[in-house]
């Protein structure tokens, strides 16, 4: 791990941060499931220390267990997040966003996911005025979301088995959807269709359209939307009018998200 140009001295060096993040850093598309023996061998560190390590982290919520094998949770991309927000990296997809606001007139927002629920990191809403206020920051149950839908759809099935086992899905409207199969159901299909149109499930009268989008790996790491009264947007506006500008300005962004060195690593 010592390999950055910045050289600190000894005594400030801290070997447990470092042996924790070589844990973090073991898990790949290779190896997305580890026990202590394979981590350990991996990081070429003691079998207690990563027993430690693996434990601390499930207890903070970054890894799950299953017979002995752990895996990543979803929550470990807060630690990208933060990188994100720091350097303001979806700061390089405002114009397509506000293209996409010029186009539909209505608003439009970014989210990543955060254990239980979505984070917006970028928004551009439009001058009408909405019951729920949001902003960067803003955090929202996924399950109730268009973003949310499309961003647990494309979970690996592990984690889509921890995000059902830590979230109660409780009705905040009549059309929220009411149970763990429905929206397992659901989420199948979105990942088919590559959208998820979300009708008045998280407050009424509030309707929106969501796609993913991708990094250079052709991972999901983000989901944007298209967000409007339900009255201005229905199924006829959403696939003739707003769904094929919505995907045309995932798909930039994607490409431009690709193209950024800031998010080799996320």
């Amino acid at each position: 791990m010592k390999d950055s140009n910045n050289s600190i001295k000894d005594a400030d060096f801290m070997q447990s941060l470092e042996r924790g993040l070589l844990v973090i850093q073991a898990f790949s598309h290779e190896h997305p499931s580890l026990t202590v023996s394979e981590a350990a061998k991996i990081t070429s560190l003691s079998r207690p220390a990563v027993r430690r390590i693996l434990l601390t982290l499930e207890s903070l919520g970054y890894v799950q267990s299953i017979d002995g094998h752990y895996s990543l949770t979803s929550r470990i991309l807060s630690l990208g997040y933060a990188y994100m927000s720091s350097k303001n990296i979806w700061s390089i997809v405002h114009p397509h966003m506000r293209e996409l606001v010029e186009q539909t007139g209505e608003s439009t927002s970014i989210s990543v996911l955060d254990g239980t629920e979505i984070v917006y990191v970028a928004r551009i809403p439009t001058k009408r005025i909405m019951m729920i206020s949001l902003d960067v920051g803003s955090r929202l149950p996924a399950y109730a979301t268009s973003m949310g839908q499309v961003l647990l759809a494309h979970l690996p099935p592990a984690e889509l088995d921890n995000y059902l086992a830590h979230t109660t899905i409780t009705p905040l409207t009549n059309r929220t959807i009411e149970s763990q199969s429905q929206l397992r159901e659901r989420l199948s299909q979105i990942k088919i269709d590559g959208w998820a149109f979300v009708e008045q499930q998280l407050e009424e009268g509030l309707s929106s359209l969501a796609a993913p989008i991708r990094n250079h790996e052709g991972k999901v790491i983000a989901a944007i939307n298209i967000s409007s009264n339900a009255d201005r947007i229905n199924k006829e506006v959403v696939e003739n009018h707003f769904l094929p500008k919505l995907l045309e300005t995932a798909e930039k962004i994607s490409i431009d998200i690709s193209k950024s060195h800031r998010v080799e690593r996320l």
